[in-house]
């Protein structure tokens, strides 16, 4: 059997077994990050606790992410943070597209016109990943930080994502992931989402009606790059008490206009709804 052509920039004894292509004091030191990106502050108790390493362990992890400006402490609490050299690294991810730029303005006008709270967010390795958002000035308003990672098939974004992958994509999503219930009415069969996936393919937006958290809803729409793939969506999110039922259908119009105008920015054609 010939040898695997060797992709650039790995070594000739790359393909091996995972444990020999992985660094243990590297996978320890992304942990550390993940929990810490997923939490408002952590001792360090806290964070070993988390992970279940030692102490001592998670000191001399922390000690040399602090030393790159990674993670930071707060002196006062004792509590861990992630650094700026963090935010730093993950501005250079989104740097890798355009769509950020050119979803902001949509975004804000989107908020201003609906008085709800507009988000712009990714498909991260089957979930979705928030990357952007503007906040409507309510006092009560959804809040997903740049970086909060979020279950496909309970998310508007993910579903108007979903929305638009081949039936063929759709299937390995739902081989591979469980449809966890979040509330009584998340979709949680694979009959009932792909139902969904097709209601929302032909209208042009999807809608998450309370699917994820409770007293919340959420009207998303993809875009679409130059090829016609959905590369980001774009959504707004509020309270059932402000977007009730009859006010989606116009929601959902808005929020696809915006989608269409983002995708034709970036080159895409027109989506159009059916």
């Amino acid at each position: 059997m010939p040898d695997k052509p060797r992709r650039k920039g790995r070594p000739k004894n790359f393909y091996g077994k995972p444990a020999a292509t992985t660094i243990q004091s590297l996978d320890r030191a992304f942990d550390v990050l993940d929990a810490l990106a997923a939490n408002m502050g952590m001792t360090l108790t806290e964070i070993a606790k988390d992970l279940q390493q030692s102490p001592a362990t998670m000191h001399r992890v922390l000690s040399t992410l602090e030393a790159r400006n990674i993670v930071e402490i707060d002196l006062q609490t004792q509590t861990w943070h992630i650094g700026s050299m963090a935010f730093r690294l993950g501005s250079a991810f989104l740097r890798r597209s355009g769509v950020i730029e050119r979803s902001h303005p949509v975004m804000r006008e989107l908020m201003e016109q609906t008085g709800e709270t507009s988000n712009l967010g990714i498909d991260m390795n089957g979930r979705v990943m928030f990357i952007s958002q503007i906040e409507t000035h309510e006092t009560i308003r959804a809040f997903f930080p740049p970086g909060t990672i979020s279950p496909m098939h309970a998310s508007g974004i993910g579903k108007a994502l979903l929305s638009q992958y081949s039936d063929q994509r759709i299937a390995e999503f739902l081989r591979s992931h469980a449809l966890e219930c979040f509330t009584d009415k998340t979709i949680s069969a694979a009959a009932d989402l792909q139902e969904d996936l097709l209601k929302s393919r032909q209208r042009g937006w999807a809608y998450d009606d309370e699917e994820k958290t409770t007293g919340m809803r959420c009207v998303a729409a993809p875009i679409l790059n130059l090829f016609g793939e959905a590369v980001a969506g774009i959504s707004v999110s509020g309270p059932t008490l402000r977007m009730s039922e009859d006010k989606i259908d116009r929601i959902g119009t808005m929020v696809r206009d915006a989608a269409e105008r983002v995708s034709r920015s970036m080159g895409a054609p027109d989506i159009g709804a059916g």
